[in-house]
């Protein structure tokens, strides 16, 4: 772990840190995984503020990139992580955008997708 990150994790949320992390903080010394990601800036050395969600098999799912004065939304990583996980356990069926857990989903076809339409 770089010092950077030894940092934030030695410090405590609220006062800006990050605390007791559940899972890996990783550094990309090299800029292999930023390059390789797509977010890397090649002429500032610099990435992109990316967030990816990958599933078992590798494959990515869900990916957010922002300019780097852009936070990332934990609360859209946590709903599109959800959405993932209802339609894995429903694959017949897709989220609509602004999906949220326990709202109504929708078939993936346009004429059996109506009765989902006439309800909203």
């Amino acid at each position: 772990m770089v010092n950077i990150h030894l940092a934030w994790v030695q410090t405590e949320r609220k006062p800006g840190g990050l605390g007791d992390l559940r899972y890996p903080l990783i550094s990309d010394i090299t800029k292999s995984i930023s390059k390789s990601y797509g977010v890397l800036i090649p002429d500032h050395g610099v990435a992109l503020r990316g967030l990816f969600i990958i599933d078992r098999e590798g494959v990515i799912q869900h990916s957010t990139i922002n300019n780097l004065a852009i936070g990332r939304s934990v609360d859209e990583t946590k709903r599109s992580l959800q959405a993932l996980q209802y339609v894995k356990e429903k694959p017949d069926l897709v989220c609509p955008a602004g999906w949220q857990p326990g709202d109504k989903s929708m078939k993936p076809d346009p004429k059996l997708s109506k009765e989902y339409f006439a309800s909203v």
